[in-house]
């Protein structure tokens, strides 16, 4: 029997979305369309800014928790991520498979980031997959805290064994 997965952690677009509608709503400027693509562009690389820091700390959060589980035994290359597929509400989904080389049951968190087709993280999550039985399989899915445009590609950044 597979054993099913909770989130545990996961890093919101909460900052971004602040951050996008402050930047919409701002006031000022002469109201020119010169000055009104002044600003826009200004609130982009503020959003985008605001965004990457987000996930800077998401995935410091994310390192500290795998970093605090107790008798942990770093798992990596036991977890793999399927291909990554995007839902009609617009967030990006992966199944996860751990497999429990130990000798007992065990169970895992694992950190899966999500990368667009450039490369730069655009997401991460934490996912843990409970009470895998000694020699076998479990599965379990990641999901994107938020919508993912493009083309994006998962991967197991860290895994940990409990």
């Amino acid at each position: 029997m597979a054993a099913r997965h909770r989130t545990r952690w996961a890093t919101g677009g909460a900052a971004l979305a602040l951050g996008l509608s402050a930047a919409l709503t701002g006031c000022g400027g002469d109201g020119s369309p010169a000055d009104a693509a002044s600003r826009a562009q200004s609130a982009v690389g503020s959003i985008a800014s605001e965004a990457g820091e987000a996930v800077e700390s998401a995935t410091a959060e994310a390192r500290q928790r795998l970093d605090d589980i107790q008798d942990g035994v770093d798992a990596t290359d036991d977890v793999t991520a399927g291909r990554p597929v995007t839902g009609s509400d617009g967030r990006v989904r992966t199944e996860l498979t751990a497999r429990n080389t130990d000798d007992s049951s065990r169970s895992f968190a694992v950190q899966v980031d999500f990368r667009d087709a450039g490369g730069q993280l655009v997401d991460t999550v934490i996912v843990t997959v409970e009470h895998v039985q000694p020699g076998h399989s479990a599965t379990a899915t990641a999901r994107s805290t938020h919508d993912l445009s493009g083309e994006v590609r998962t991967e197991v950044a860290r895994a940990v064994r409990y």
